[in-house]
């Protein structure tokens, strides 16, 4: 007899079969929520917050990553199905989608974890959904999901070493992506939500080791709720940095890295074009997953300034990774 959940009461079904069993069962299809929020200016504290869900594992966990006070901080919570796969709590973490696309609640309970957060998300750009991504080696499916992206505003506090922190304002982007991710095996991907005062810039990237574009999609998200622009071409010119500044290379593990800088361009569906300089330091490093995130300081060429998470990670890829630390990597052949 097949085993039910509360959620198989509900219209929630895309295949003839009870939630939470998916369309294919591979290790690597995972759902996960993602939370990064940051203050306006370049400096300060990082925090991110992640809620994800594996059904081969039938296990939960959740990812805190952190910079406080200057040092990288990252905890982990899991939790199995044991009959519920749905509700979106792992020990001390909970996230209640308060109002779909408009508010969020992320609590840690400070008791039970080193990093505890009382924080609400209140969107400030509509949501955008980027189209499916797949990425194959031969017949081998590496990567096969479909993402949501959005800004937002961060309010209320967080505790740590004894401290509480009042969160006021805070920007940063929160997302939602589904499907099969194998991530060390990926070559090269990059993500950025580039927080301007009047909107956000929201961009995915995949590349191959050699260098060439898999996947790229995106969008001008107008703060105000108003309709987001796609993204129709991106280019990017961004370099590792070291503790001075200087540029550096990647290797192998990264032992060298610090920081990141560089130029970024995209051109919108209705004509417009951004041309975005950036230069920041790591909030969250991947570790055998390679690269990570940077908080980043950004200019626009006309003026506008922000702030923005940039994300680089992957096995092998000419520039960013050019010591590969996985076999067996895209694209291959049959």
């Amino acid at each position: 007899m097949p085993r039910l959940t509360p959620a198989d009461e509900f219209f929630y079904h895309q295949i003839p079969e009870p939630l939470p069993n998916v369309a294919t069962f591979p290790e690597h299809w995972r759902e996960s929520l993602f939370f990064v929020m940051h203050p306006e200016s370049g400096e300060g504290d990082v925090l991110i917050l992640t809620l994800a869900h594996f059904p081969r594992r039938e296990e939960m966990d959740s990812l805190q990553m952190c910079r406080l006070d200057g040092k990288l901080v990252m905890l982990r919570h899991g939790r199995p199905y044991d009959g519920d796969p749905h509700t979106m709590a792992v020990g001390p973490v909970r996230i209640d989608i308060t109002e779909p696309y408009k508010t969020v609640k992320l609590w840690v309970d400070p008791a039970a974890s080193p990093v505890g957060l009382d924080i609400t998300f209140t969107a400030r750009t509509r949501e955008c959904g980027l189209r499916r991504g797949t990425m194959k080696r031969g017949s081998e499916t590496i990567w096969d999901q479909s993402h949501m992206i959005q800004s937002g505003r961060f309010n209320g506090s967080y505790t740590h070493g004894g401290k509480t922190v009042q969160v006021r304002d805070w920007w940063g982007q929160r997302d939602h992506s589904w499907g099969i991710r194998d991530h060390r095996r990926c070559p090269m991907w990059m993500w950025l939500a580039i927080q301007l005062p009047d909107g956000m810039l929201g961009i995915w990237n995949w590349e191959y080791a050699n260098g060439h574009r898999v996947y790229m999609d995106g969008y001008w998200a107008p703060a105000g709720m108003s309709e987001p622009v796609q993204v129709v071409e991106f280019t990017h010119d961004l370099h590792w940095t070291d503790d001075a500044g200087a540029r550096v290379s990647y290797e192998r593990d990264g032992e060298k890295v610090a920081g990141l800088e560089g130029l970024v361009t995209a051109a919108l569906e209705d004509g417009r074009s951004f041309r975005i300089e950036g230069h920041g330091r790591w909030h969250a490093r991947y570790g055998q997953m390679g690269g990570g995130q940077q908080h980043m300081v950004v200019r626009t060429d006309d003026g506008r300034e922000g702030t923005a998470a940039y994300e680089i990670t992957g096995a092998h890829h000419r520039h960013f990774f050019p010591v590969a630390r996985a076999e067996d990597l895209p694209p291959g052949t049959d």
